[in-house]
């Protein structure tokens, strides 16, 4: 039996310290439950100098030394607003719905960890809406946003049961789009890996036949031993120089070129469509869940214009957040800066008229989710064939050039 040196939190909410022998740390946590306690530190007495370390630095159970993971993916932000609402609405106290959070499943996963440093936060006396802000990474604007408004109305339950669906939304339009991109991208791999190693290891062999026969080549097989002589002699810096285009480019993405790029594919055919209605309908989403739910215009089109994914239709939306604070309506600045499209500019301004924003911003969110819908169709059923067209270019060109290379020395064996 080892001895450990706890402090937790009562059933008054009144923190206590103390000593408990127990088998090990879980089964100390165990007994600490049992006396209805709520364990905030746990540390073993004879631990040595790393348990003293952890235990001066204020490290909780929940707290690993070896480097867990301290944020949440999406996915699993979903899931954790969701779990956390069902507690809350079962009766717990949303430090105990916390504390039971942190204590399921893999103790170094994003979900414990975050779960833990925020039930510690709100043991500490700070507010749920500042505990979410101080993870920025895991929780975007909106959230911390959305949970202020549920502690100013007393309606957390239907605060995270909304931040839910808004969760769901996003993740289900991201894997229309993610799914409309696999099987082309798939197709496009697949046939440059065909036609890198046809130049590399067959064309090769064919040119030491062509070139044994001393006659003279077809001009497309000239060009098809020559690539494939440069791809073979330098093929690794040709690799090296793509990995420094793609690093380089991303880095141009990131900085500088953030506005030309999101604005080049607002223009690409295909793309556009299906880049535009994702876009204005997590927007719509974005601001109606905002308004719904309290939160100021203002604050509303800066948390948007944060999450919105897009530089250019961020830059519209921080000219009209400006023009706003001159007591100009949304739907004017937002038609005047020719990003956003008619229809969805003037149902905006109709939700203004009417007083009822929110739901003119949640129909306009099912009208451009539609879109997205049926853009994703669009795009799979004109790029399978432009693909199938691409690579078959490719590949003819490889088979092309070596038929007519034999056809020409049959031809010149046949003079003979």
């Amino acid at each position: 039996m080892a001895q450990f040196a706890y402090t937790a939190l009562n059933r008054q909410r009144v923190k206590v310290s103390g000593e408990i022998d127990a088998g090990d740390r879980r089964a100390a946590l165990d007994a600490l439950r049992a006396q209805g306690l709520l364990p905030l530190t746990v540390t073993e007495r004879k631990g040595g100098a790393k348990e003293n370390a952890k235990a001066a630095s204020g490290g909780a159970f929940w707290q690993l030394s070896s480097g867990p993971a301290q944020k949440m993916k999406p996915a699993e932000v979903l899931l954790f607003t969701s779990e956390l609402a069902d507690l809350v609405e079962a009766g717990m106290t949303l430090g105990a719905a916390l504390n039971t959070l942190a204590n399921q499943g893999d103790p170094k996963s994003g979900i414990c960890v975050v779960s833990g440093d925020l039930r510690d936060r709100i043991m500490r006396g700070e507010a749920f809406s500042d505990a979410v802000d101080a993870h920025p990474k895991t929780f975007p604007a909106i959230y911390g946003n959305m949970i202020r408004a549920g502690e100013a109305s007393g309606a957390m339950v239907e605060i995270l049961r909304r931040l839910t669906e808004h969760y769901e939304r996003n993740q289900s339009m991201k894997s229309k789009i993610v799914s409309a991109m696999t099987y082309p991208s798939i197709v496009l791999g697949m046939g440059v890996m065909a036609v890198i190693f046809a130049m590399v290891k067959i064309v090769p062999q064919f040119t030491e036949l062509f070139k044994s026969m001393g006659h003279e080549l077809p001009l497309p097989t000239k060009l098809l031993v020559s690539m494939s002589e440069g791809l073979t002699k330098y093929g690794i810096f040709i690799a090296i120089g793509v990995v420094l285009a793609v690093v380089a480019l991303r880095k141009w993405i990131a900085g500088s070129g953030r506005l030309r790029w999101d604005a080049f594919k607002l223009k690409v055919p295909l793309v556009r469509g299906l880049i535009a209605s994702g876009a204005f309908a997590s927007l719509a989403y974005t601001l109606q869940t905002l308004l719904a739910n309290g939160v100021n215009v203002l604050n509303a089109l800066r948390i948007s214009e944060e999450t919105c994914g897009n530089a250019v239709i961020g830059a519209a939306l921080r000219k009209a957040r400006e023009r706003v604070t001159d007591g100009t309506t949304i739907s004017g600045p937002l038609a005047e800066s020719k990003v956003f499209p008619r229809m969805m500019t003037d149902m905006i301004a109709l939700g203004e008229q009417t007083g009822n924003l929110p739901s003119a911003l949640g129909h306009i969110g099912k009208r451009y989710e539609s879109d997205l819908n049926r853009n994703i169709k669009i795009f799979s059923t004109a790029l399978e064939p432009i693909l199938i067209i691409f690579v078959a270019i490719m590949v003819g060109f490889v088979a092309i050039a070596i038929l007519s290379a034999v056809f020409s020395a049959t031809s010149a064996m046949g003079g003979r």
